[in-house]
């Protein structure tokens, strides 16, 4: 019987450290983990995550994602993005106080412009 209780309990252990290292490893996508020489958590709760978004001029975001949710650019901004998995590469001029809706994506991104950027972003959860 103790034997038996002493496997479970092991299965359990081996079981939960499977499921954090994959928690772990989804969340590398998360644009505050990927991204956070860049963006800061303005705001969060159970419906919406805020996220203060800053790019110098030529600089490379790395692959991150989003949720669906609304973009509002604080400064006029000129960017390069690459959405994946299919590669397109879209150059985007964002006027300052244009806000715009976007669906869930996993992206790179490049400021191209001569200035840094500065969105605010709502993600909807």
């Amino acid at each position: 019987m103790q034997e038996r209780l002493l496997v479970m309990a092991i299965l359990l252990v081996v079981g939960g450290a499977l499921i954090v290292r994959r928690g772990r490893a989804q969340d590398q996508l998360d644009s505050l983990v990927a991204c956070r020489e860049t963006q800061k958590l303005i705001f969060e709760n159970a419906f919406v995550r805020i996220i203060d978004d800053v790019i110098p001029p030529g600089v490379s975001k790395p692959k991150h994602r989003h949720p669906h949710g609304v973009v509002i650019a604080v400064e006029d901004a000129d960017t390069e993005t690459r959405s994946y998995p299919e590669g397109k590469v879209l150059r985007r001029h964002a006027a300052k106080g244009t806000a715009s809706w976007n669906e869930a994506i996993v992206h790179d991104v490049k400021n191209v412009g001569s200035a840094s950027t500065h969105f605010i972003r709502i993600d909807v959860k």
